[in-house]
């Protein structure tokens, strides 16, 4: 008995440190913040390409402004979904089957139907769908002229983060077997994604290595999220020049870490340390030839280079191209954005090498 009141009382004690040390932390950051609002910021000369950008991504901040909840994200969504009106493509769309994983056929003129690539869009695990991401796509077909298969995987909050990972698995299982005009078997397969959809990417290949499937002939992530990042958001390089994620992150800094990780775990229903959510705490021997871009002055950039380099100790080829000064995913802007081409050219120069390497060894 008098244990019982001994372990509840500390427990409630424990409980009162932890709240008390948040609200000193909470405190702590609303001032330092408020500090930092009065510091300048030095403006760099835009081009008129890149103006374009920076209203679109000021759009999308302003679309969700003021929103909470579903609200919140029907917004984004509809936002996200709309930034490819009006893009000019050349391949045909044509919606998946029944019976076939959710999603659509992305298919360039001259595209071969043994040549595939499943492509993971990102949006925060809570936005974005095959249709934000066309620009992406065409691009893609017919840079490899590959048929594109772009998964409309289960988003949150309607669906657990873990559904999500599940439509992808099936869908990559599916592909191997099933083309654009049936089933038919893949002769060159290629798993892309960018931001969340990169991080999808990444875990996805290490899951294939795992469950003993044909491997990809290679792997592109864009601006991916290699580990879910909880700690010192406020000191996180780039916060400040990070003009699409860095909103976000500054709000997310706010947070009192405990709530932070707590909310995250309710959130997403998946630990933030889990190797499904954090590719970069996985094992990474043995995966394919994998290319990253990141560009210098987004958030997302030092894990990656983290990512990287971890992999490459394991011995696996894996690679990064950085750009000076743009956008994160800035591949959505092509052709408006000329670094947009250039990194698709650095991407065809890839998995030329790629299927040369593999067509070397059989």
């Amino acid at each position: 008995m008098i244990f019982g009141i001994v372990w509840f009382s500390m427990m409630w004690l424990g409980l009162l440190i932890v709240a008390l040390a948040a609200a000193v932390v909470f405190i702590l950051r609303r001032k330092r913040e408020a500090g930092s609002k009065n510091e300048g910021t030095t403006c760099q000369p835009q081009s008129e390409a890149r103006q374009q950008v920076l209203e679109t991504i000021e759009g999308m901040h302003a679309a969700a402004e003021g929103l909470r909840g579903r609200a919140r994200v029907k917004a984004l969504r509809d936002y996200m979904d709309s930034m490819n009106d009006g893009l000019e493509q050349v391949s045909e769309v044509r919606p998946s089957a029944n019976g076939a994983p959710k999603g659509e056929w992305v298919i360039a003129p001259g595209s071969e139907p043994d040549r595939r690539i499943l492509y993971i869009h990102g949006g925060s695990w809570i936005a974005g769908s095959p249709k934000s991401h066309r620009a992406i796509t065409d691009r893609l077909s017919r840079l490899a002229n590959a048929c594109v298969f772009a998964i409309d995987y289960r988003l949150m909050p309607e669906n657990r983060y873990m559904d999500g990972i599940i439509d992808c698995q099936q869908a990559y299982r599916w592909m191997l077997e099933n083309g654009p005009d049936g089933k038919a078997p893949a002769k060159f397969v290629v798993t892309a994604g960018d931001s969340a959809g990169g991080s999808h990417t990444l875990g996805l290949i290490a899951w294939i290595r795992d469950q003993g499937l044909q491997p990809p002939t290679a792997a592109i992530a864009l601006s991916p999220s290699t580990e879910l990042m909880l700690t010192s958001l406020d000191k996180r390089s780039n916060l400040k020049t990070d003009v699409m994620l860095g909103p976000t992150v500054e709000k997310l800094a706010r947070i009192p870490l405990p709530l932070l990780w707590w909310g995250t775990v309710l959130g997403m229903r998946v630990l933030p340390t889990s190797k499904m959510a954090s590719p970069l705490r996985g094992d990474l021997h043995n995966l394919p030839p994998t290319l990253i871009h990141a560009s210098e002055s987004e958030l997302l950039l030092e894990n990656a280079q983290r990512y990287v380099a971890k992999a490459q100790a394991a011995g696996s080829p894996v690679e990064i191209k950085t750009w000076p000064d743009m956008v994160h995913v800035w591949h959505l802007f092509t052709p408006l954005l000329p670094e947009a081409e250039e990194a698709f050219e650095h991407i065809g120069e890839f998995l030329a090498r790629a299927e040369h390497h593999i067509s070397s060894c059989t």
